[in-house]
């Protein structure tokens, strides 16, 4: 495969051509998947009446409690209308993993994992708080991860 990157003057806005040959296309649409192509996409969360847009790269991890979904960051946790699953669709498999049926993490908040009981991983966060991947959900972190 190969890369040209080329310079122009005058140019609104970055443009990316991909050229292959037939057959290619599921390898390409998987590169693809892991490029950055939505700048500034942000998550809208509200705390104590406001509404605040947040980094995805700033969430730790995402759950949903009683019907009602939380955005979890260092120090807060914020309220979201958008049901776990549409979430996993937006932030794609990039950057958040399921762990259990309730709960998405953020693959930078993790500091270190352990495996624990059941088939279970234990993940302690950077936060410090500690997180389960569920035995369903484990074999395929370990398997992205190459454990």
């Amino acid at each position: 495969m190969k890369i040209r990157v080329v310079e122009e003057e005058g140019l609104e806005e970055a443009e990316i051509l991909i050229r292959c040959q037939p057959g290619q296309t599921a390898r390409l649409r998987a590169l693809l998947s892991g490029l950055d192509l939505e700048p500034g996409r942000k998550l809208a969360g509200r705390r104590e009446g406001q509404t605040y847009l947040l980094e995805p790269e700033k969430v730790l991890y995402i759950e949903t409690v009683d019907k009602k979904t939380f955005l979890y960051t260092a120090k807060e946790v914020y309220e979201t209308d958008l049901r776990l699953y549409e979430l996993e669709e937006r932030l794609g498999e990039r950057e958040f993993f399921r762990a259990t049926k309730s709960v998405l993490v953020n693959f930078n908040g993790i500091r270190s994992l352990r495996p624990d009981l059941g088939g279970r991983l234990r993940l302690a966060m950077v936060n410090g708080e500690a997180l389960y991947v569920s035995r369903q959900y484990a074999p395929a972190l370990k398997k992205r991860l190459g454990i």
